[in-house]
């Protein structure tokens, strides 16, 4: 009727670790962005600045 020898400090670690890591999955789940919103801001942006530089006057010396 032995039980398994358990660790302490190890166990306390470990639940901490559990504990932050749902703390950031539920963060990153109200505050974050899918990869395709990412992505779809990331073209948007280097659309803007293609425009942009497009209209760019040039000086004339």
């Amino acid at each position: 009727m032995t039980g398994k020898v358990v660790n302490l400090t190890r166990a306390r670690k470990a639940r901490a670790r559990d504990e932050k890591r749902q703390a950031a999955d539920a963060n990153a789940a109200r505050h974050g962005r899918t990869k395709a919103e990412r992505e779809a801001e990331a073209r948007d942006a280097e659309r803007a600045a293609r425009h942009l530089d497009q209209h760019r006057r040039e000086d004339e010396e």
